[in-house]
């Protein structure tokens, strides 16, 4: 899997990093930074969850082969 996130789109709530701190980190006033663009499984749920809780729809999951 492949986390895409929108800069024009994110408004740095940081709903994003409390569901998954170790793929995205948003700083004080800031946008999100994705800090692993392809996670692992194991964190499939916590990144989808990132994705679901995101206000403004920023965020992306793109399937790898």
């Amino acid at each position: 899997m492949k986390v895409e996130a929108d800069l024009d789109l994110c408004q740095g709530h940081a709903l994003c990093e409390l569901e998954a701190p170790d793929v995205f980190e948003v700083p004080p006033k800031g946008k999100v930074r994705v800090l692993n663009a392809e996670p692992p499984d194991d964190l499939r749920d916590e990144v989808a969850a990132a994705i679901r809780y995101c206000p403004t729809q920023a965020l992306r999951l793109k399937e790898t082969q």
